[in-house]
């Protein structure tokens, strides 16, 4: 049954532990990141978004809600293991103060406690795909872009890798790792029935060992084997087995990884068939796969989104999310646009690299009134510079280096048709891209050309302060790569927890800058 946390006792504990202090460890206390975050964080939680996880019969009540968040924030603003975090609830005095915990006679929570916690959190966005970290985050920035006045006009935005802390599965290794862990859950009954099949591969002490032992040109043989393999076990287990996560994993990668054709017979499918967003572990069910400049990653991808006005002392991460890392950049923001604007109503100006400008983004920021302003395009610089734009009348002007015609429309798009004489003058018409028809050369183009070149045009119109914003962010990015381990991947699994931890930096990213203003 939820009940929230309304005790109150700071009064207690300066009286009984600050005021015993020496005045320069008093004023150090009072100065401190954890009293900012009691103050700022801690404070400004509302429990009553939480109390759906809970039951409405009455009941024992649940452990103070505000405690047990805050907790999670503080774990990752200090970069903890959750031992670190108990140990410091328990005895920290500065950690308790972050919590509003003044009274050392007073218990916070046990481990279970707030694992159960991140359980219920889980379900509650599996059923509902609601975040509600998400919701804290969106709730304290708001508050705090009002509170300090933070212009949020201009913005700018970056994604960052979330790499999984998962192994790298070569193909026959991942089939035969998710076999192996099949095996485990069949009863003695179905294990006679196919343990002759299975032991070669549940002998060894790993997949890995088994794999670590083929020469390469046992590789194609090992997977029509495994393919065969699968389809019998698909076929011929039993019901009961079924309903086991470890048979869901099998049957996603049997349909992955093979595929039988009219007549029966499995085949091992081709590379080039498999898609990116196929099972990378049995660890994690939600890792997606991309290269990226030559690197190759398995997880999530994260997106934030900053304010960046040079007139601010102070600027705060207005938005982030978390998507399968083979989403492009261009697809992320069109979707996370009208969340922003929502929040931050006055942007108008949103800096980012090329990768974020495409035909779906152009469209959604002419929706919310924001130009995108992209510090390079992608894609292959054209020879002679075309450039189509709005003439103020309805209409769209066609410029190159040499002429300017006003467009006419077609059934389906635009058609400039520029002066034949003019172009034959021009010294660029050897590696000009207008069509070269019988009397004239034209241009086609549609509206969606006219969006990206206006995009592609925009940062020229700014004053040059304000021409080198975007890359700052990357400064951003590097505060939330802090918290990955010695590989460079989180030190979690799953696109929920991925969630959990990039809301939670947030939050103490944006604690961190307005505690640097402030002390």
């Amino acid at each position: 049954m939820f009940v929230k946390n309304d005790k109150e006792q700071q009064g207690c504990f300066f009286n009984d532990i600050i005021s015993q202090l020496p005045e320069a460890k008093r004023k150090m206390a009072v100065n401190s990141i954890e009293h900012s975050f009691h103050e700022e964080v801690f404070l400004n939680i509302d429990e009553e978004k939480f109390s759906c996880l809970y039951s409405e019969i009455a009941s024992r009540p649940n452990s103070p809600v505000n405690y047990l968040v805050a907790a999670l924030i503080l774990r990752t603003l200090k970069g903890w293991t959750f031992a670190e975090l108990f140990t410091n609830l328990d005895f920290n005095v500065l950690t308790r103060m972050a919590l509003g915990i003044y009274d050392f006679e007073v218990s916070t929570f046990s481990p279970v406690t707030i694992f159960n916690f991140q359980n219920r959190l889980l379900l509650h966005y599996t059923k509902s795909g609601e975040n509600l970290f998400e919701l804290v985050f969106n709730q304290l920035t708001v508050q705090q872009l009002k509170k300090y006045g933070v212009k949020t006009g201009i913005q700018r935005t970056d994604s960052f890798q979330l790499m999984s802390n998962i192994s790298k599965y070569s193909r026959l290794r991942l089939i035969i790792e998710v076999l192996r862990r099949l095996c485990r859950v069949l009863s003695e009954n179905d294990k006679e029935l196919v343990g002759e099949l299975l032991s070669p591969y549940t002998k060894a002490s790993s997949s890995e060992k088994y794999c670590y032992e083929l020469d390469d040109e046992q590789l194609p043989k090992q997977l029509s084997e495994l393919a065969e393999i699968y389809q019998k076990l698909y076929e011929n287990l039993p019901s009961s087995v079924k309903d086991n996560q470890a048979f869901k994993v099998f049957e996603r990668l049997y349909h992955e990884q093979f595929h039988v054709d009219d007549q029966g017979t499995i085949h091992v499918r081709e590379g080039k068939e498999i898609s990116s967003s196929s099972l990378q572990s049995p660890d994690d069910l939600d890792a997606t796969y991309r290269t990226k400049r030559g690197e190759s990653y398995r997880g999530q991808v994260g997106n934030v989104t900053e304010t960046a006005d040079p007139e601010n002392d102070l600027n705060l991460i207005t938005d982030i999310c978390v998507e399968n890392n083979n989403v492009n950049d261009n697809t992320i923001i069109a979707d996370q646009i009208d969340g922003i604007k929502e929040k931050t109503p006055d942007l108008n100006e949103l800096h980012a690299d090329g990768a974020y400008g495409g035909k779906i983004s152009d469209q959604k920021m002419l929706e919310n009134e924001v130009n995108l302003t992209a510090t390079a395009s992608t894609g292959r610089k054209a020879l002679v510079p075309i450039y189509c734009e709005d003439d103020g009348d309805g209409g769209y002007k066609v410029n190159c280096p040499q002429q300017s015609v006003t467009a006419k429309e077609t059934a389906t798009r635009y058609k400039a048709e520029f002066d034949p004489v003019k172009c034959g003058k021009c010294p660029l018409q050897d590696q000009c891209k207008i069509k070269k028809m019988k009397t004239q050369r034209v241009y086609y183009f549609t509206k969606e050309t006219v969006l990206a070149h206006t995009r592609v045009r925009h940062i020229e119109k700014l004053p040059p302060e304000r021409q080198k914003i975007r890359p700052n962010v990357e400064a951003t990015v590097k505060e939330f790569t802090r918290g990955y381990n010695h590989t460079g991947k989180l030190n979690v699994r799953g696109k929920f927890k991925a969630m959990l931890y990039v809301f939670t930096a947030g939050i103490g990213i944006n604690l961190g800058r307005i505690h640097r203003k402030t002390a």
